[in-house]
């Protein structure tokens, strides 16, 4: 079993113990309106959701006897709100983990020359995922405007959803808008360079009939001919046209395979001196911006549920 395996089930088990007991109760909103009693007057957390205490289940048959039973009391609605919550998380930990693997592992630059497909497909699908099952959860757990406007859960809701779309905005600029510009930007090739800047080096990526050129170590080294760098790109994530050595000293294969290939030549200093267009400028601020955001998502959780 390979390590990505591994690492899947875990989070999957992780995220299934996270949702299965949020699903038991149901009566949440409905008594803190009607009594305006905390949340922990009938949860065993006191958050809210999850298991209830015996003031809870009282509260919750009581309901049942009059009528008045939540709409999602039923095992068919019960069921689809387990599954929309499972989703939702699932696909935020797919979407936030490719964001903070980005940051932390990759660095933004290995996308400055256009966002891989595979990136964009998990994003966009991501978006629509949770916007669709967090219209269902919303629907769930938010039955009046009372609600949302003037209880902790609503209002801390209302952050999510702003921060969503300003996630959404900013990966319809940078798809639509940027990322066309990032692929177009290509300096004059020259395939007699040896020495050369960073800045030189970015137009060697290995797309559009350039060769593809990277560092490592200070010095450049040619990979056209790998079968590993096909089109430019290093099993899929890593793109040619940038000093790479921060990202493949952490590759599972030792520098010797590197060393192979045919040396170019060596990175010249005065990387400063190449000015970034405005285009490149604003991928950066709207990666570090989604980061940004990850995090203020992520303590919004923190605050909902253990706040």
């Amino acid at each position: 079993m390979s390590a990505r395996t591994i690492l899947a089930f875990c989070a999957s088990s992780v995220v299934l113990m996270m949702l299965y007991p949020s699903f038991q109760g149901s009566a949440t909103e409905d008594i803190s309106r009607e009594t305006g009693r905390a949340c922990r007057a009938c949860h065993l957390d006191p958050s809210g959701g999850g298991e209830l205490n015996a003031a809870g289940m009282a509260f919750l048959a009581g309901r049942a006897e009059s009528g008045k039973a939540h709409p999602d009391s039923s095992p068919f609605h019960r069921m689809v709100r387990f599954t929309a919550g499972f989703l939702h998380l699932l696909t935020a930990v797919m979407w936030f983990g490719t964001i903070l693997y980005v940051h932390l592992l990759l660095k933004p630059a290995y996308a400055s020359h256009g966002l891989p497909r595979g990136e964009l497909i998990v994003g966009w699908g991501s978006i629509a995922s949770i916007a669709v099952t967090g219209t269902i959860l919303t629907f769930y757990r938010v039955p009046t405007m009372d609600v949302l406007l003037h209880t902790r859960f609503g209002q801390l809701l209302m952050a999510k959803i702003a921060i969503f779309l300003v996630m959404t905005a900013t990966a319809f600029i940078v798809t639509f808008v940027v990322g066309p510009r990032l692929r177009a930007r290509h300096g004059k090739v020259d395939p007699q360079k040896r020495d050369m800047t960073t800045g030189e080096l970015s137009s060697f990526t290995g797309k559009d009939g350039s060769p593809a050129y990277f560092a490592y170590g200070g010095t450049i080294y040619d990979a056209s001919g790998s079968k590993l760098w096909e089109k430019g790109l290093h099993v899929g994530k890593h793109q040619a046209g940038f000093d790479l050595t921060d990202v493949l000293m952490l590759a599972p294969h030792g520098e010797d395979r590197i060393l192979r290939l045919p040396v170019v030549g060596k990175i010249l200093g005065g990387t400063a001196q190449v000015r970034k267009p405005p285009h490149l400028m604003a991928f950066y601020f709207m990666t570090f911006l989604n980061l940004f955001l990850v995090l203020a998502v992520l303590l919004i959780v923190a605050m909902w549920r253990w706040g």
